[in-house]
């Protein structure tokens, strides 16, 4: 029996590290994603951030955001988790005991760390997006420390550390609210305070477009992102080795794939219906839309369920981020309409696939996280416009963010305006 559960062990472990990765490439995916809807001359920028973000994220959560999310029986009560101490080997070891019964550790611990950190990233990458093309690197960079270190992990532990929100009954599988709901509030906050950017927004209320500059490199990165949403929501079921955990694993990934499915086709149509063409953004959006939708409850409902509740968040993104314009909220991706409007849809979309799942503690639950995130976030962005500032200068919004805070451009063979050559 000992080798069996050694066995057990291993591949769940193995099964932990593997999704973490799937989830650590959809970084990448967001990289792209962002570096497409944005012009040229914010590119190298936002590809900055988002390399950056990802390694603060790493050290942070390693520093404090753990060890706050997960305290264990060290938590202060239901609310507070107090803050525990930095993550090390030992901590591995201590996750290393085979043992029988209810509770008993089925994976290694720090794979757990593995895993919970790409989404700590996740939640952080898509405030990247929202705020693009006219927020100060430095002053992004800073926030990201106070968000992974610490807003991120209190209300995660609220849910998923054992807090009040898991006791009220509160369900989140893969986080609709506890990643993306957060990070989109964050996102907004931030937005509130930094304002659109230069010609979005004409003085009699005109909308003027501001395409992207790279729409096969925006394709491929939600391509990545939807390959990376499998270990996301596929290794949120946290076992595989046992016939039943292995069918819900596969149940998670094809009703992840069809709510995807379903968000596109949706997105297509709706925009067909209101715009007359076909219009990329919106597909792509819808995509992530549906994927953002199934992630609080891929497991309860049949593939046709899930590709209904998809579609549905497919809809709901395209009028979300014309919404979004007509009130004058900036945002160059759609990040607070996709994970944040259809985050809220994804969590009450979970009282109609799970019977066990109660709307009240649904719409506790999502009111709790945004009104956390956003007080919290709002506080920190202020601070720093207080401090450091948070907009470039009028001139470098102009010239591009790549020269002003990076001092180079991504692609500058087309731009004649630098180097050497004529």
């Amino acid at each position: 029996m000992e080798a069996i559960a050694e066995l057990g062990y291993a591949l769940d472990t193995f099964y932990f590290l593997v999704c973490g990765a799937l989830v650590m490439w959809m970084a990448a995916g967001f990289a792209m994603l962002e570096a497409g809807l944005v012009r040229s001359k914010n590119t190298a920028e936002i590809l900055t951030k988002n390399i950056a973000l990802f390694a603060i994220a790493c050290v942070m959560y390693m520093l404090m955001g753990y060890s706050i999310m997960y305290p264990g029986d060290t938590a202060v009560n239901a609310w507070w988790p107090g803050f525990g101490g930095i993550l090390g080997k030992s901590d591995n070891a201590a996750a290393a005991v085979i043992a029988g019964g209810d509770g008993a550790p089925y994976y290694s611990k720090l794979s757990d760390f593995f895993f919970q950190v790409v989404f700590v990233a996740t939640a952080m990458s898509i405030v990247s997006g929202a705020v693009a093309e006219r927020m100060k690197l430095w002053s992004f960079l800073a926030f990201c420390v106070v968000m992974t270190g610490f807003i991120y992990p209190i209300q995660g532990y609220w849910k998923w550390g054992g807090g009040f929100l898991d006791g009220l009954g509160f369900n989140d599988f893969a986080g609709s609210g506890v990643v993306h709901l957060c990070g989109a509030t964050a996102a907004l906050a931030g937005v509130l305070l930094l304002g659109a950017r230069k010609g979005k927004y004409g003085k009699n209320g005109e909308i003027n477009p501001i395409p992207g500059s790279n729409m096969p490199l925006a394709t491929l990165g939600t391509f990545i992102l939807w390959l990376g949403w499998f270990g996301f929501n596929g290794g949120s079921e946290l076992k595989l080795s046992n016939v039943g955990e292995a069918n819900s694993v596969a149940l998670v990934f094809v009703n992840t794939n069809m709510a995807a499915a379903g968000g596109v086709i949706a997105a297509l149509i709706t925009a067909r219906l209101m715009f007359g063409k076909a219009d990329l953004t919106m597909a792509l959006n819808g995509a992530l839309a549906g994927l953002v939708a199934i992630t609080a409850e891929p497991l309860a409902g049949s593939p046709g369920a899930s590709t209904i509740i998809g579609a549905i968040g497919g809809i709901i993104v395209v009028f979300s981020i014309i919404g979004l314009d007509k009130i004058k909220i900036d945002d160059p991706v759609g990040a607070i309409s996709v994970h944040g409007t259809v985050g809220i849809w994804g969590l009450l979309a979970v009282a109609i696939t799970n019977p066990e799942a109660s709307l009240s503690a649904q719409l506790i639950g999502l009111f709790t996280i945004f009104s956390w995130v956003f007080a919290t976030s709002f506080i920190a962005w202020f601070a720093l416009k207080m401090i450091l500032g948070i907009r470039v200068s009028e001139e470098e919004e102009y010239g591009g963010v790549d020269l002003a805070e990076c001092g180079l451009e991504a692609y500058p063979e087309f731009t004649g305006t630098h180097g050497s050559g004529k």
